[in-house]
């Protein structure tokens, strides 16, 4: 998809979408939503949902396209799966919190699922919406964040460093637990939640997961794939 297109964010649709194929086949119930704050790994969460069958080899091939409803952030009402527009960070959690209180008001069965990126942890409406999830106890509400460590211009210690993030998340007496990203076995812990707590998971992941030469590179945020470098990384990945 980003090889023909032509465009980036690869690294960061790598970094992603181990959690999200997760999170759909073995974690989400038919009443549980997903909202995909960093929304630049659209195209991680295209191909989780053409896993489910809600997307068919046909839509993957418009993606950034001409009239596409693959755009290069997630749209609003044209996809299940995609319940509302993210790309500009910080805004996806709020809006969550705002779609948990609802359930929560109407007393309606199911979870909010939200993954962010760590850089968008530099952004104040995070740290509001964390205070509104607090007052009015959203437990119904998981909190994801895909630590990969960097950012559009460099490292996110670089950038704006603030240490570990679990240590800010415990004042806001949410249960942090940091687990691998990639594997799965790890990522079980998700399904085995205690739903009256609120949940926050740290997800230890690598830039470009699975490539050799877009590991931790930050190029790969921005870089689009040409012939040489996409069939490199499809030797690796079949090897």
């Amino acid at each position: 998809m980003h090889r023909e297109s032509r465009v980036g964010h690869i690294g960061g649709n790598l970094s992603a979408l181990d959690v999200m194929l997760y999170l759909h086949h073995h974690v989400m119930t038919g009443s549980d939503l997903f909202v995909l704050s960093k929304g630049h790994a659209a195209g991680a969460l295209y191909v989780t949902l053409w896993t489910l069958g809600k997307l068919d080899e046909s839509d993957l091939q418009s993606f950034h396209g001409e009239g596409t409803k693959l755009a290069g952030h997630p749209p609003p009402g044209q996809i299940d799966g995609i319940p509302v527009a993210t790309g500009s960070l910080g805004h996806g959690l709020p809006v969550a919190c705002g779609m948990a209180l609802a359930r929560k008001l109407q007393s309606k069965p199911g979870r909010i699922f939200c993954l962010c990126s760590d850089g968008e942890w530099q952004e104040g409406s995070n740290w509001e919406a964390l205070i509104f999830a607090r007052r009015h106890n959203l437990s119904n509400l998981i909190l994801l964040v895909d630590v990969n460590g960097l950012q559009g211009f460099g490292s996110t210690e670089e950038v704006a460093s603030m240490g570990v993030l679990g240590n800010y998340f415990d004042v806001f007496d949410l249960r942090t637990v940091e687990i691998d990203g990639h594997c799965y076995e790890s990522l079980s812990k998700i399904a085995s939640q205690d739903t009256k707590e609120r949940w926050c998971y740290l997800l230890r992941t690598v830039k470009g997961k699975g490539v050799s030469f877009m590991e931790n590179q930050l190029d790969w945020h921005y870089l689009p794939l040409d012939d040489e470098a996409y069939n490199q990384a499809l030797s690796e990945l079949e090897s």
